[in-house]
């Protein structure tokens, strides 16, 4: 049995499918059973726990031999480095004495120890927790993920513009939550794979200007892209509502990506998901929602 913690995001959720349409069994961590329950409908058992509830949480990874454990991101309106840092200490703990046999954990490109920097070091911190308690862990660095851009498509589809912390000729790192999915959930059944830190992202990289262009394409209408400048991030994010703490957080985490591409990987594993497919099918996704809205 393969415990998915996270696994009604993006990437638990696709970790999720990619191991059901193997045919492999899983279960579904998660607070709330009705979030599951497409997952459920696909052939997912669900188990029902507060992460914080170490014991209970212990039990369920019991249940099971192997796990990918994602740290739930925190709403950007709450300290998130406070909240993600309580979240990966209770995960962290309940592998202890869980007697799993393999664990795959979800981390970011760019992760590292030192100053604060949002998921940049609190997801360093995860890893390092993890190995502490099993020795062997593999863990999977993700990069920027396209489901950032496609939030932002109701803003986008009113306003003609696509609001963008880098510059619109600046190649990014991307990569879809289905390929971050399969990527996890071949390392979960791999009884050959080693336990090193994998970076994960999409067939190449990409630039906000060609995501403005695939959003326009989908859309039908001309797609800008408006760069928010670097002195205005801060206020940016608390504009977008969130909290002070979250917003320095934030800025930290989007300046590292821009300043530090040397420490990029030469050799990522690369999923089969362009920018273009994935754009299409966030928006043809994003108007049937809108449509089944207005008949309601």
């Amino acid at each position: 049995m393969h415990i998915i913690v996270g696994g009604t995001g993006h990437v638990g959720s696709a970790t999720a499918r990619s191991l059901l349409r193997r045919g492999e069994p899983v279960t579904i961590v998660t607070h709330h059973r009705e979030h599951a329950a497409d997952l459920a409908a696909e052939g997912a058992q669900v188990a029902v726990a507060d992460i914080h509830d170490v014991p209970a949480l212990r039990d369920i990874l019991r249940s099971g031999t192997s796990a990918f454990l994602l740290n739930p991101p925190a709403e950007p309106s709450t300290d998130t480095d406070a909240v993600e840092r309580a979240n990966a200490a209770a995960i962290a703990a309940a592998v202890e004495g869980s007697g799993l046999r393999k664990v795959v954990a979800a981390s970011t490109y760019g992760a590292r120890p030192g100053t604060p920097c949002g998921d940049l070091t609190v997801l360093f911190e995860f890893e390092e927790a993890l190995r502490a308690r099993l020795g062997r862990v593999a863990v999977n660095r993700a990069a920027y993920y396209m489901s950032n851009w496609t939030g932002m498509l109701d803003a986008v589809a009113a306003s003609g513009k696509l609001p963008s912390f880098f510059p619109a000729d600046y190649a990014l790192p991307m990569v879809a939550p289905e390929d971050l999915g399969e990527a996890a959930a071949r390392r979960l059944i791999d009884a050959d794979d080693e336990p090193a830190i994998r970076y994960v992202e999409g067939p190449r990289r990409y630039t906000a200007g060609e995501v403005a262009a695939a959003m326009a394409e989908a859309l039908g209408k001309r797609v800008k892209v408006d760069v928010v400048p670097r002195e205005q991030w801060t206020a940016a994010f608390r504009q977008m509502g969130f909290s002070e703490r979250a917003a320095i957080t934030y800025t930290c985490m989007t300046g590292t990506v821009l300043d530090e591409s040397d420490r990029w990987p030469a050799d990522p594993v690369r999923g089969a998901t362009t920018l273009e497919a994935y754009i299409r099918a966030a928006v043809q996704r994003w108007q049937e929602a809108k449509e089944a809205s207005k008949n309601r």
